[in-house]
């Protein structure tokens, strides 16, 4: 009969995630070793790879937990069947509030996905995919006639462009917080949603 996991295994484990997590995000996946991993999260190497199997599969639950924690977040603002606009406000807060809280996992997804296997990076992008298209239908539910004209999931990446590299430049013990920035990503995607021609080539033609 096999034996059931000791409690406080999944706590052990998101420790070690989020340990792992920063040492990667600060010294690079390359640059790190399964003994400062263990060294950070204060046990032993033995300890360590009933954790996990290898520094790969380490990498790998850090990325696919971040983004399945994204996903979660978005079926959550789903789940509230809100008005059009205020859906998609609330996607861009919840989004810009988990990059904040969880700024190494976010490097470390943008940055060493690159040492993933092709199957694994596969499985995360199928995720990532589901994220984009939920935040694109959700522009689309704002600004229906865009989706005619295909603009919609453009406009979808041109959001994430800000969202997605608030990190690299807002800091925590800054001046300004990620929720205070969340409504000004979104009053800055709203209005310039509003003033996107939907008739192609339009803006180029008025510029």
């Amino acid at each position: 009969m096999a034996r059931g996991r000791a409690p406080g295994f999944e706590n052990q484990r998101e420790q070690i995630l989020r340990e792992a997590a920063r040492l990667f995000a600060h010294q690079g996946y390359p640059g790190t070793s399964m003994n400062a991993v263990a060294e950070a999260c204060a046990v032993s190497k033995p300890t360590l790879y009933h954790y996990v199997r290898d520094k790969h599969e380490l990498l790998v639950q850090i990325c696919e937990s971040h983004v399945q924690d994204l996903e979660a977040l978005v079926q959550e603002v789903l789940a509230q069947d809100l008005a059009p606009e205020a859906r998609l406000r609330a996607l861009i807060a919840r989004f810009v509030q988990a990059y904040g809280e969880a700024q190494n996992e976010h490097r470390v997804l943008t940055e060493d996905v690159k040492f993933l296997d092709e199957a694994d990076r596969l499985r995360l992008t199928a995720i990532e995919r589901r994220v984009v298209a939920a935040f694109a239908d959700s522009v689309a539910a704002v600004r229906p006639e865009l989706q005619a004209v295909k603009l919609h999931k453009p406009l979808t990446m041109l959001l994430f462009g800000m969202i997605n590299w608030t990190f690299t430049w807002l800091k925590p013990d800054g001046e300004l917080t990620y929720e205070a920035v969340a409504p000004m990503v979104a009053d800055l995607f709203f209005g310039g949603l509003g003033a996107v021609q939907a008739e192609p080539g339009a803006q180029a033609l008025q510029a």
